[in-house]
């Protein structure tokens, strides 16, 4: 799927559900998230990971952070509390225009958009920490989820730290992506986005995975050092999510 797609889809979404977009909650879905329970949740989030970014000692210092899909802010926002300039870069439009509104108390926080399978917007060494949640994983293509981790690790500065999740495993059920394809099919016989999410109840997101042994192996060949890895394993029959703690 070309980014050219992924950003239709997203702006789509951006439209329909943002929240729920973002944070994928059944009970939340068709606009039920409440505004300060969703950034509340983002706030956890980026107290956890700066504890652990905490006894890791990294980032050395704490003045730029880039928050990559940022969606509507939830996590740049939470952000703030620990950098001084929070930047919030997303593929939709939609997304941006929401972050804005959405963010006005938030002077340090700046969103901009990004629709290229780079970030040549930003120059190297330009980040004291990176982070990225929820967002790779709905790149189907290896190589572009690649790409932007290289990219990330050349706008990370020296002593900076960069976490990134990603699943390893989703199993044969979701890869298929049944309810996405038929989304499209019906699409493409002419019904309407609006009515394929609000009355089928339908939507269009992916989900992409790439083994641990596979995203470490690629790390350590592009000459970064991983400081820790977690996993979240379920079940066996559930997706394993993991999150890399990386620094140059």
């Amino acid at each position: 799927m070309s980014l050219d797609k992924l950003k239709e889809e997203w702006e789509d979404l951006a439209i329909r559900d943002p929240f729920w977009a973002i944070l994928s909650d059944p009970k939340q879905r068709f606009n039920k998230w409440d505004t300060d329970d969703f950034f509340s949740t983002g706030k956890k989030e980026i107290d956890t990971v700066m504890k652990v970014a905490t006894t890791l000692d990294y980032p050395k210092y704490r003045e730029k952070v880039l928050d990559f899909g940022c969606g509507v802010g939830r996590l740049t926002r939470a952000l703030n509390n620990y950098f001084k300039e929070c930047i919030g870069v997303d593929i939709a439009e939609n997304m941006i225009l929401k972050a804005r509104e959405l963010n006005t108390d938030m002077p340090n926080c700046h969103f901009l958009i990004n629709t290229e399978k780079n970030l040549k917007i930003f120059d190297s060494n330009s980040f004291d920490m990176i982070y990225t949640s929820l967002v790779l994983q709905h790149l189907q293509d290896k190589s572009i989820i690649k790409s932007y981790i290289i990219e990330f690790i050349r706008t990370l500065k020296v002593d900076g730290l960069l976490i990134f999740q990603l699943p390893a495993y989703i199993p044969l059920i979701y890869r298929l992506q049944l309810v996405r394809k038929l989304f499209l099919l019906l699409k493409f016989m002419g019904f309407k986005n609006k009515y394929l999410y609000e009355k089928l109840k339908l939507f269009s997101i992916s989900m992409s995975s790439i083994p641990k042994k596979e995203v470490v192996s690629f790390l350590k060949s592009n000459g970064v050092k991983v400081l820790e890895v977690q996993e979240e394993k379920f079940n066996i029959k559930s997706n394993q999510s993991v999150v890399y703690y990386v620094t140059k």
